[in-house]
């Protein structure tokens, strides 16, 4: 077959960082790079991807951005060099199925034709576009900006490719993103227990990897940014931040930034004068929680050490009843952990509005040799009351968490917003949205001290 003869060979200059990503991306059937603005990561992606396109001995691929025209831009062009640049001579646009395509055929693909299909992925209805087909590879930009539908059927349209790739890039977004939770960082996590057989490729990058930007031209881009703005910790240094309301903005950006200056360290709380534990319980569009909380001598800090959340809605988000018997079970499950490690409880304090519910723990407690454990009704002071106090904590420097067993607490506290319809008070947004549930609980553990913790603070 003629060789196609290029008139300017493309200029790529990659760092060692993004070197050793591209070359995984051989490796491992999913390959996902995330980080700051003008990092490179789309580029890594497109050349890998053409690279497996020489290859492969799939014909049908997907190409997805938020739109179809933001796929052709980022993917087909990408700044010159996009896939109609790689393939320059061997490729044209036209339609597959009255979808977007860009068909390849020439010496790269050993005169084989791969189309590969560009499409949008943002709407709730995006995913009836790239149905009919089996694709062999798929390339996403700006996976966080498309609609879960379209993932999940992108995701089916792979089972019967003959080399499975995927590539996806993202600016960062909120830490507790469903794209993190149900898909990145829960690959991650089985590709560490041994559980991800085609193998997870992760990359991220801030825009100081990339080595194409001048030092001119970097001091132009940060002078845009607020060094102490979220923008700036996004855009700039790549971090997962979120971008407004937060009540503790310095907690989330702490957890997502991989600081954990808030996790203890050790594996026991020592000098501690009180032991407490919290519940509140759940209903329609929450659930139960508990929290177990030690307060060291001196009101000195506050340490969560224990919490749980349990659901009242079930897979489907029906509404489900969860009987007394059965809650008052896993209350003394969870009153026997904490106190195997630290052999006893000070108080329970629970939600004062479920008397029924309270009457049955006592009667749990006493089942399983636990009816020395008080059990109390919460002060419920004013909520703001408690989220000024939790800052106080935080800013001084006397808030930790357990975070081996407080994973919902530290959830609760990274979501916790203030309601942005609520534009004459501060008011805890309470919409089922996020889990207000166990930041109660947790707080019932320490109200009764307030006036101790921050006078003697």
């Amino acid at each position: 077959m003629a060789q196609v003869k290029r008139k300017k060979r493309l200029e790529y200059k990659f760092s060692q960082k993004h070197k050793d990503y591209i070359r995984k991306c051989s490796e491992c059937e999913f390959n996902v790079a995330e980080g700051a603005v003008r990092a490179g990561k789309t580029v890594d992606n497109v050349f890998a991807f053409a690279h497996e396109l020489k290859k492969t001995p799939d014909r049908i691929h997907l190409a997805t951005g938020s739109t179809v025209g933001n796929a052709k831009l980022n993917i087909g062009v990408c700044n010159g060099l996009g896939l109609e640049n790689i393939f320059r001579g061997q490729s044209h646009w036209g339609k597959f199925k009255d979808n977007e395509a860009l068909f390849i055929k020439g010496p790269d693909t050993g005169g084989i034709e791969k189309v590969v299909i560009f499409a949008g992925a943002a709407k709730e209805d995006s995913f009836k576009k790239i149905r009919g087909n089996s694709y062999g590879m798929w390339i996403a930009t700006e996976i966080n900006l498309h609609h879960d539908n379209t993932i999940k059927e992108a995701n089916n349209r792979l089972l019967a490719a003959k080399r499975l790739k995927i590539f996806w890039d993202l600016n960062p977004d909120n830490p507790k993103h469903p794209i993190y939770t149900e898909y990145i960082d829960k690959y991650r996590d089985l590709q560490k227990a041994g559980e991800f057989p085609g193998g997870y490729n992760y990359m991220h990058c801030t825009i100081y990897d990339n080595v194409t930007i001048t030092p001119d031209r970097l001091k132009a881009i940060e002078s845009r940014y607020d060094p102490n703005s979220i923008w700036y910790m996004r855009d700039i240094k790549g971090m997962r931040v979120i971008a407004s309301g937060l009540i503790y903005r310095h907690f989330a950006d702490d957890v997502s930034t991989k600081q954990y200056s808030y996790q203890f360290k050790g594996d026991k709380v020592r000098d501690i004068m009180l032991l407490n534990v919290g519940i509140d319980f759940g209903g329609s569009g929450s659930g139960h929680s508990f929290t177990a909380t030690a307060i060291t001598r001196g009101y000195n800090h506050v340490v969560a050490i224990a919490s749980e959340w349990i659901s009242c809605k079930d897979a489907s988000g029906n509404t489900i009843e969860i009987d007394p018997e059965m809650l008052g079970n896993m209350f003394c499950d969870f009153c026997q952990r904490v106190i195997s490690q630290y052999g006893f409880i000070t108080r329970v304090y629970a939600d004062s509005a479920e008397q029924t519910l309270i009457a049955g723990i006592r009667s749990s407690l006493r089942k399983h040799g636990l009816a020395w454990v008080r059990v109390e009704n919460a002060l419920k002071t004013t909520i703001n009351d408690r989220i000024n106090a939790t800052s106080i904590l935080m800013a001084q420097h006397r808030f930790f968490y357990d975070a081996d067993n407080c994973q919902s607490l530290e959830n609760a506290l990274c979501q916790a917003i203030w309601d942005p319809d609520e534009l004459t008070k501060n008011v805890r947004l309470d919409d089922g949205s996020t889990d207000i549930d166990s930041l109660d609980s947790f707080e019932y553990t320490f109200e009764r001290e307030i006036s101790k913790l921050i006078r003697y603070g």
